[in-house]
């Protein structure tokens, strides 16, 4: 399985070893976009879901899911964040929210899979609070932004 680092030599999944990695600091950033109705969207902005605080709430589940990602994506190794930061940016005009997760830490091992949680998971939490006035929504654009750190070095996406 070449170019797989979770496969071995008889192409059998396997956590890989990071025990022989240097210890660098790590960050990666990730983001998600949340499509909802108008009127979804002003309730979000407004603080008047009847959930409650729809971004507030999304925000610690997704800073939550950062920290239990490696009890939910098999093969991820637990890390000891140092940081995790999940901001918001309200896209009026597309009656939209773009969520943006970074993840942070000194360790053998990148935090790419942390913050595509937490993006997501922060995705799903909107979904959640806001599912009974809008089951239409969409959370779209999952995707690493951008990760430093380790061996592999530097990546931006274009």
């Amino acid at each position: 399985m070449a170019g797989f680092t979770h496969f071995d030599d008889k192409g059998s999944a396997h956590m890989v070893d990071v025990g022989n990695k240097d210890i660098t600091e790590r960050s990666a950033t990730a983001t998600a976009r949340v499509l909802m109705l108008p009127e979804t969207f002003i309730l979000v902005r407004d603080g008047k879901a009847k959930k409650g605080d729809v971004l507030a709430v999304a925000r610690l589940a997704g800073i939550m899911a950062a920290k239990k990602t490696p009890d939910l994506i098999p093969l991820c190794h637990p890390l000891a964040l140092t940081n995790v930061s999940v901001e918001f940016e309200l896209d009026e005009a597309a009656s939209a929210i773009d969520i943006l997760a970074t993840c942070k830490l000194k360790g053998r091992t990148g935090v790419e899979m942390e913050a595509l949680t937490a993006a997501t998971v922060a995705g799903l939490t909107i979904y959640d609070m806001c599912k009974a006035v809008d089951r239409g929504m969409e959370i779209t654009g999952a995707k690493l932004l951008s990760k430093s750190g380790g061996k592999s070095g530097t990546y931006t996406a274009s």
